[in-house]
């Protein structure tokens, strides 16, 4: 295993990008501002803290490479889904395909998040308990972890439902 920043592997990406997320909070520091902004209900300019990951998105898509997540959430949502539910509206503008899957609807799931680069790289945010981020990522290519990441993924990803239908299902309640 080595570690390298999530973002230089993404970068060489050639197809897809993967991103599997499985807890319900996280604790990153360049959040922080624009999360308690969210919950106190004072204005924030979302798209301009988001143009980062906004842009390489479109640059990424552009050049013929998908990205796409799943959220597994417990419902009801915590406060940081519920700002990321919103926050999503730009993820999927800047041409990511994000599905949300109910927690109680996924079976079992990894206890950590990972990002599945070109089936073929597996990539772990490395966090503490709270989600905070302690430094880098470790990146393999153990085709034991990679073949097991692709089956989370090929079993969770059709049992998960698309952003705006996801929006219309818990609107409507």
């Amino acid at each position: 295993m080595e570690y390298r920043p999530t973002t230089d592997v993404l970068r060489d990406s050639r197809n897809e990008i993967f991103h599997l997320e499985v807890r319900d909070s996280y604790g990153v520091a360049g959040e922080d501002e624009a999360l308690q902004a969210f919950l106190a209900d004072e204005p924030f300019d979302l798209r301009a803290w988001f143009q980062d990951w906004y842009d390489f998105v479109q640059e990424t898509t552009a050049r013929g490479v998908s990205v796409r997540r799943v959220r597994v959430v417990t419902v009801p949502h915590s406060d940081y889904q519920r700002w990321l539910l919103r926050l999503t509206a730009l993820n999927i503008e800047a041409g990511e395909e994000i599905r949300y899957l109910p927690r109680h609807l996924a079976g079992e799931v990894p206890p950590d998040d990972w990002w599945l680069v070109d089936d073929s790289i597996v990539v772990f945010n490395l966090a503490d308990e709270d989600g905070r981020a302690v430094g880098g990522s470790a990146v393999t290519s153990d085709p034991q972890i990679v073949s097991y990441c692709r089956g989370v993924r090929d079993r969770l990803q059709p049992l998960a439902i698309p952003y705006a239908e996801y929006i219309r299902v818990i609107s409507s309640r």
